[in-house]
């Protein structure tokens, strides 16, 4: 959605979609505005808990299995195991998507990985076709004045462009860029220094591997630290969602920087911030 700021102002019922990197502040303001009448929205969690629950289960029970103790307990449904996933603690998503390398260092091998990445790519898609039915949700049921979607990271990754369509038409999007090169540093140290599990495009991730196989003189995925290639790559992906995000938020929203949201306290100042995006395109 496109607005002026006398538009905005008079909207009774604002619907945001939050766009960025992890780390530039979706989360922080979405629990921030859920002490303001916002709904918030995550993305991964809905993921966590609708789309992928049972696969993830799978994989723990998998694992369950191979303790002589456990698998007795399980077969005889003496014990049943359950995701706990929260909003700030999405653990178990994580654990699903795990990193690509040697299974001996925890990793997961190659045709495994790309199978849980196409799963979670298409989780990703149910939970954003979602919006608007939570959006309803979020008023009828629930009693909240505004809607806060805080999407994943690689929302840009998609490729689907029925989502972006869908997002567009019922909410405003906001993409939170990183303009300082001191900021993207720590931001980029900071996710070296604890390598999460990534969702990477397939073509990305096929171009990446081999040049990394080729620089360190591997053959094969289920060579690598999985740790040391999450670092790795981590730049390269970063800087290569950058033109993704600007190219949704230049003609479907609008912008504003880390160290914009990083001023927000309440929602007064991300109110007044929103008018400051929507004044820049003016």
């Amino acid at each position: 959605m496109k607005f002026s700021n006398g538009e905005f102002r008079a909207w009774k019922n604002k619907k945001v979609t939050l766009l960025g990197m992890s780390g530039v502040g979706k989360t922080y303001l979405s629990s921030l505005l859920c002490g303001h009448n916002w709904f918030h929205y995550s993305g991964d969690y809905r993921i966590g808990t609708r789309y992928l629950d049972e696969p993830i289960l799978d994989i723990i029970k998998q694992q369950a299995m191979q303790v002589a103790f456990l698998r007795d307990l399980l077969r005889r449904d003496w014990i049943y195991i359950r995701n706990n996933i929260k909003v700030d603690d999405l653990g178990p998503v994580l654990s699903f998507v795990g990193k690509l390398g040697n299974p001996e260092l925890g990793g997961v091998a190659l045709e495994e990985f790309s199978r849980r990445q196409a799963q979670y790519r298409e989780a990703e898609i149910a939970a954003m076709n979602d919006v608007p039915a939570f959006i309803r949700k979020s008023q009828e049921i629930y009693g909240y004045r505004h809607f806060v979607n805080d999407v994943g990271g690689s929302l840009c990754e998609l490729d689907e462009p029925a989502v972006l369509d869908l997002l567009v038409e019922h909410t405003l999007i906001l993409y939170i860029q990183v303009t300082d090169q001191e900021e993207e540093q720590k931001l980029i140290e900071r996710a070296q220094s604890d390598p999460k599990p990534l969702y990477y495009r397939p073509a990305f991730l096929a171009e990446q591997l081999e040049i990394y196989l080729r620089e360190n003189g591997l053959s094969y995925a289920a060579e690598m630290d999985p740790d040391a290639f999450t670092r790795w790559v981590f730049p390269r992906l970063f800087h290569s969602r950058i033109p993704r995000y600007e190219a949704i938020a230049r003609p479907h929203g609008y912008t504003v920087t880390s160290q914009e949201v990083a001023q927000v306290r309440d929602e007064g100042d991300f109110l007044e911030l929103l008018e400051t995006a929507i004044a820049r395109t003016d």
